[in-house]
């Protein structure tokens, strides 16, 4: 049963792409993007989810012309994942095939979308999809974040701490800053086994990137580069606990 994301930043396209698509009875389930940004966001917490998981993405059904990144651009991101989903290319354009194949794209099909000739393309790729060996799940060393319309991957490894803002989290790292719309209890979830750790509602800190613990009058506090953040009581000891665990070391 195969977990479908499309991509298209035609709306009524989309929605006739999903319909035929969640008609097949080898779709377990299938989602909607309506563009490269939010399709790379959608991708990126299913690559973190890992394999097993209902949020993960076995294929992308993906248009090549849109507005901002194309098709062909996402693809190119993705093959920079060890374990990308399978791509299938849905176009109203025959000149990108031979791109689109060197991609390893599974299949390329064309619009006016036929019944017949998705189901071909949705056999093709659960014959891949039972071929893969299971692999245990991995996060990913990049998350793609949005600036001014671009797209680019900053590296986990290089955040410093994160901030809650609303729905949304902005990352800090030593260059500056970027605003990416996952709430931090899913960063925390995600990060956790990279050494991430929650000191507050308000902030997820890389323990390694911790500089000092201070304590002024029972209040706790780290020193983060130039950033002081306050720790809440309810996170204190735990904190205290892994910064005198890993000096232990």
């Amino acid at each position: 049963m195969l977990r479908v994301l499309a991509v298209d930043d035609e709306e009524p396209a989309l929605e006739e792409l999903l319909y035929l698509l969640r008609a097949d009875p080898r779709i377990r389930a299938a989602e909607g993007a309506t563009g490269a940004t939010d399709a790379l966001r959608r991708i990126g917490a299913a690559l973190d989810a890992g394999a097993a998981e209902a949020a993960a993405v076995d294929v992308v059904f993906l248009d090549i012309h849109m507005a901002g990144l194309t098709g062909l651009d996402v693809a190119r991101l993705l093959a920079g994942f060890a374990e990308p989903p399978l791509i299938v290319f849905v176009t109203a354009h025959e000149d990108f095939a031979v791109r689109a194949f060197d991609l390893k794209a599974v299949d390329y099909v064309l619009k006016p979308v036929r019944k017949e000739r998705l189901a071909e393309a949705v056999r093709r790729v659960a014959e891949l999809v039972g071929e893969r060996a299971p692999l245990p799940a991995q996060p990913t060393d990049q998350i793609p974040v949005e600036r001014g319309g671009v797209i680019r991957f900053v590296a986990v490894a290089d955040i410093a701490y994160a901030e809650a803002q609303g729905d949304y989290a902005r990352l800090h790292t030593d260059t500056g800053s970027h605003l990416v719309r996952i709430p931090l209890s899913t960063l925390e979830e995600r990060w956790r086994a990279r050494g991430f750790v929650r000191i507050h509602r308000r902030h997820l800190v890389a323990l390694a990137r911790i500089d000092e613990l201070r304590l002024d009058a029972g209040a706790m506090s780290v020193r983060v580069g130039d950033a002081e953040l306050a720790v809440s009581r309810r996170h204190s000891r735990a904190l205290r606990d892994l910064l005198m665990r890993q000096g232990g070391r």
